[in-house]
C-alpha cells in the first residue's frame, strides 16, 4: 500500500457514529459511511463530521470541539471530531440545499414545470445556510492541519462542494481529494441553479487535486459539464481539468463490498431468528427490495410494475410476497413526507386488488434494520433494484453474496452498480413498467442452472475487489500527484 503521512483528514456531513443522550453510541447509516469505516480502519484518521444530534452535541461539548477516540464493535479506533453549527443554518444547508436542492439536481428529480422556484429564500439559504456549515467544516479541518506540512484532506459527498476552495485559499499546500457518492448528472440539469450558485460550487470542487466517482459515466458527465457551464480548458481522455494554474484529476473509483463483513452478518443469531419467521410465513417465491423511502429509489413504479404482473400473471397469486424493507428517509423534507404516504397508499391498493383474507401481496416494513433484511437476503428469488439513478447501490452487492435461493437480481441501469454486475442481472429501464413486470415473470420462470451461473456470476464479481483496494487506489493517485505525474 503506498505510504501516505500523517496527519490524513476525512471530512463529512454525516460522522461514523451517532451519539445518544446518554453517551452511548450507534454506527451511522448510509453508503458513505460504509464506505468511509473501511478507510478508517485501514489508515491512522481524523475524522471530521457535523454534530447531528442533542448526543452529539453533548459529545463536542465534552471536548471543547477536539477530536477524541471512538472504538468499534470490530475492535478498530479513530478519532473524532463533531462540530456544532448553528441549527437554523444547519437546517437551511441540510432541508433546502443539500437535500433537496443538490440531491434531486444530481437525480434529475425536479419537476421542472412545477419546481423548484428559486428565490430570495432559496439564495439565502446558500449563502447563509450551505456556506456556513461549510465554512464550519472548513474550519475544523484547517486546525486539525495546522502544526503539518503538506497534510491530506479527503472530502466526500455533494454537502461539502464549497469547502475545498476555502481551504485552498487559506492552506494552498494541503493536497485536497473530493469523492462524490451520488450520481453526476449532466449540464442540463445545473442550469436550474442560479449562476453565481453554480459557480461557486464548480469552483468549490475544483479547487480539489483529486475528484473521485464510482462510475465513468458520472466522471464523463463531470469532465463535460465544466467544459459546458465553465469553458475550461479538459482533456477527456486523461480526465483532467486545467483550472488556472493547476490540473485536476477527475478519476472513477467503483466501491467494493466487504464481502466478509455482510457473510458474518449473515451468520448472527439475531438474522437466524428472523430467517424462521420469514420461512414460517413464506410463499412460493420471494420478491425483496431494500431501500431508503428515496424518490430516486423509484419504490412507486416498483409495486406498480408487481401489480401489472398479478395481473397479467394470475397463475403467481397467493404464491408470492412482495416484502419491501424501507427506512423512511429526510421526513423533514416535505417532498420525502409526501412520497412515504404515497407508497403506503400504494401498497394499499395493490394488495386490496389482489390479495385474499389469508394473502397480502406486499409486505411493507418501516425500518432500518441490517438483521432482518439480511435474513431476507438469504432467501429472496427476486431481488428488485430498479432505481431512476443511483450513485452506486450497495444492496445489490450485499444480496446476492449471502443469497442460497439462486435468487436473480433486476438492476435498473441508471445504477453505478450496472457497470459491473449487469451482465448477470436482468438490466431494467426503471421508467418502463411493463419491461420491469416481464422482469419478474422471467426471473421467477428461469431454469435453474441459468440463476446458478447468474449469482455465482455476480458473487464472483463482487469478491474480485475489496474495500482496501477502493482505498489503496486512491491513495496510489494521491502519491503520484503528489510525486509530480502529470496525467492519472
Amino acid at each position: 500500500m503506498p505510504e501516505v503521512p500523517a496527519p490524513l483528514v476525512l471530512v463529512s456531513n454525516r460522522g461514523p457514529v451517532t451519539f445518544a443522550d446518554d453517551g452511548t453510541f450507534r454506527r451511522g447509516t448510509g453508503g458513505l459511511v460504509t464506505a468511509l469505516i473501511g478507510l478508517a480502519t485501514h489508515r491512522e484518521i481524523a475524522w471530521i463530521a457535523s454534530a447531528m444530534t442533542d448526543g452529539d452535541l453533548a459529545m463536542a461539548d465534552r471536548h471543547g470541539g477536539r477530536p477524541f477516540p471512538v472504538t468499534t464493535a470490530e475492535g478498530h479506533q479513530y478519532l473524532v471530531k463533531l462540530v456544532a453549527s448553528d441549527p437554523d443554518a444547519y437546517d437551511h444547508f441540510y432541508n433546502i440545499i443539500a437535500n433537496p436542492m443538490l440531491w434531486f439536481i444530481q437525480h434529475y428529480l425536479w419537476d421542472l414545470s412545477n419546481a423548484p422556484d428559486i428565490r430570495r429564500h432559496e439564495t439565502e439559504a446558500f449563502e447563509f445556510g450551505y456556506n456556513v456549515v461549510n465554512e464550519d467544516l472548513a474550519r475544523a479541518a484547517l486546525a486539525e492541519v495546522q502544526d503539518t506540512d503538506h497534510p491530506i484532506v479527503m472530502v466526500h459527498d455533494y454537502h461539502l462542494y464549497t469547502l475545498p476552495g476555502l481551504i485552498r485559499r487559506a492552506r494552498p499546500d494541503v493536497f485536497l481529494h473530493h469523492f462524490v457518492h451520488i450520481p453526476w448528472s449532466q449540464s442540463d440539469s445545473w442550469r436550474v441553479l442560479p449562476s453565481f450558485i453554480r459557480e461557486e460550487i464548480y469552483r468549490g470542487i475544483l479547487s480539489n487535486d483529486i475528484i473521485g466517482f464510482h462510475t465513468w459515466s458520472y466522471r464523463r458527465n463531470f469532465l463535460q459539464c465544466c467544459e459546458d457551464l465553465l469553458g475550461l480548458d479538459v482533456d477527456h481522455d486523461g480526465g483532467v481539468v486545467r483550472v488556472d494554474d493547476r490540473e485536476v484529476w477527475v478519476r472513477h473509483y467503483p466501491l467494493p463490498i466487504d464481502p466478509d463483513a455482510i457473510v458474518a452478518v449473515a451468520a448472527r443469531p439475531r438474522v437466524a431468528e428472523f430467517e424462521a419467521e420469514l420461512l414460517r410465513r413464506r410463499r412460493e417465491h420471494l420478491i425483496l427490495r431494500v431501500d431508503r423511502a428515496d424518490l430516486s429509489k423509484n419504490i412507486l413504479r416498483g409495486f406498480s410494475a408487481f401489480d401489472v404482473f398479478l395481473e397479467q400473471h394470475p397463475e403467481f397469486r397467493e404464491k408470492i410476497t412482495f416484502i419491501a424493507q424501507l427506512m423512511p428517509s429526510r421526513t423533514d423534507v416535505p417532498e420525502y413526507a409526501e412520497y412515504l404516504e404515497r407508497i403506503e397508499a400504494v401498497v394499499a391498493i395493490v394488495n386490496h386488488r389482489h390479495g385474499s383474507p389469508d394473502w397480502m401481496p406486499i409486505q411493507l416494513k418501516l425500518r432500518d434494520d441490517l438483521e432482518e433484511a439480511v435474513a431476507a437476503y438469504k432467501h429472496y428469488d427476486v431481488l428488485m433494484v430498479n432505481a431512476m439513478f443511483d450513485g452506486m447501490n450497495l444492496v445489490a452487492k450485499e444480496g446476492p453474496m449471502v443469497n442460497e435461493r439462486n435468487g436473480v437480481s433486476i438492476l435498473s441501469e441508471n445504477t453505478g452498480a450496472h457497470e459491473e454486475l449487469g451482465e448477470h442481472a436482468l438490466s431494467v429501464n426503471p421508467f418502463d413498467i411493463q419491461e420491469l413486470a416481464d422482469s419478474i415473470h422471467a426471473a421467477l420462470t428461469m431454469p435453474q442452472a441459468e440463476r446458478a451461473n447468474r449469482l455465482a456470476g455476480l458473487q464472483a464479481n463482487i469478491r474480485s475487489r475489496h474495500p482496501g483496494q477502493w482505498i489503496d487506489e486512491q491513495l496510489a493517485d494521491i502519491e503520484r500527484k503528489r510525486a509530480g505525474a502529470s496525467r492519472p
